[in-house]
């Protein structure tokens, strides 16, 4: 395990470059993102530990960072001022680009893995915006009317969106879709399902859970449609967009305190990484790789996934989880409010 101190800034986000496994970057804040001055990292592993090759200090908190996927030298940050910030490397100390049109918290920053020309952000301020690099302004606004911590595009779809937001919603975008009143907005999918109605029979099986904040998705890799969810509740829970009606289709339970961060395995369709409040990383298979068996004949009940590790070296809460796209299956890095950067192999945790 190699260790890398984010000295007086608190972890917020981590991801591996999408063209060198031996690059990282990671977005920080002072005083747990509360108050204080952000700073975005870029380290590189090198035969004597994790060095910091350069980082960038902003007037507020980093929340979130996605490289480029046509630029190995550029990379995206979110920011507590409501900017979005564009750096390259082979520029020292200031941004590229800033856009400042969220009017709140920008919590999350994704580039588009197919055109690999746009990026997607959100903000508490209740909105998705479309970016390009290139342009000054944003491409186009997707109201969620609710604090929209997460945000991605399709690995399936250039023209796919997805967020999850405060009010226990996952919202589908698709571009192609006419505006219209809609705002390209195609499906509106309640996660937890709402509070049991009078005179409702329970439902053993698949029982009703209260709503609560989502704070974190992912979407498969290698299945369409599959998206993993997250947040205050503890649960993770997995959902195929195709027949949302049905339910989540599995359930993992084991985290004690909010999920922060999820991300689907780049090798392996069934296995999931998780990052908790509860100081842990863990990581999971959701069954589909298994096989199931339902209880009842014509009733739809969540997949038995389980846990297959635990990492427990953080000390405080664990806010950003990414795998290596690159070498051996199984090496990720993780970073936490303990001001670390730990990077670690899935496998030397496998059955703690």
């Amino acid at each position: 395990m190699l260790e890398f101190r984010t000295q007086g800034f608190s972890g917020y986000a981590v991801k591996y470059s999408p063209f060198l496994d031996s690059r990282i970057s990671v977005a920080a804040s002072q005083n747990f993102g509360l108050v204080g001055n952000g700073r975005l990292y870029v380290l590189a592993l090198t035969p004597n530990g994790i060095q910091a090759e350069k980082w960038y200090d902003t007037q507020d908190s980093v929340y979130d960072t996605s490289w480029s996927e046509s630029n190995e030298n550029q990379l995206v940050a979110g920011c507590g001022d409501g900017s979005v910030r564009l750096f390259d490397t082979n520029v020292p100390n200031h941004p590229v680009q800033v856009w400042k049109e969220h009017r709140r918290e920008v919590y999350a920053v994704h580039y588009n893995l197919i055109t690999k020309d746009t990026f997607v952000t959100s903000s508490w301020d209740g909105t998705v915006k479309v970016w390009n690099p290139n342009r000054p302004a944003s491409l186009l606004t997707l109201p969620t009317h609710s604090c929209t911590y997460s945000t991605a595009f399709s690995p399936h779809s250039p023209s796919v969106i997805s967020s999850v937001s405060s009010d226990s919603h996952l919202r589908i975008f698709d571009m192609r879709t006419p505006a219209s009143a809609s705002n390209h907005l195609v499906q509106l999918i309640p996660i937890h399902g709402g509070p049991p109605q009078p005179g409702q029979v329970p439902n053993a099986i698949r029982p009703s859970a209260p709503p609560s904040e989502c704070l974190t998705h992912d979407w498969n890799k290698y299945r369409d449609g599959i998206i993993a969810t997250a947040g205050v509740d503890q649960i993770i829970r997995t959902i195929d967009i195709r027949n949302a009606r049905a339910g989540p289709v599995a359930e993992l339970h084991g985290h004690r305190y909010a999920v922060r961060k999820l991300a689907w395995s780049p090798h392996l369709s069934d296995v999931l990484l998780s990052a908790s409040y509860d100081m842990t990383c863990r990581v999971w298979t959701d069954g589909s790789a298994m096989g199931q068996q339902l209880p009842h004949p014509g009733i739809s009940a969540p997949s038995q996934g389980r846990q297959l590790g635990q990492m427990d070296r953080h000390t405080e809460f664990v806010t950003g989880v990414d795998w290596c796209l690159f070498g051996a299956e199984g090496w990720c890095a993780s970073t936490a409010w303990d001001e670390r950067l730990l990077v670690w192999d899935v496998r030397s945790v496998m059955g703690t």
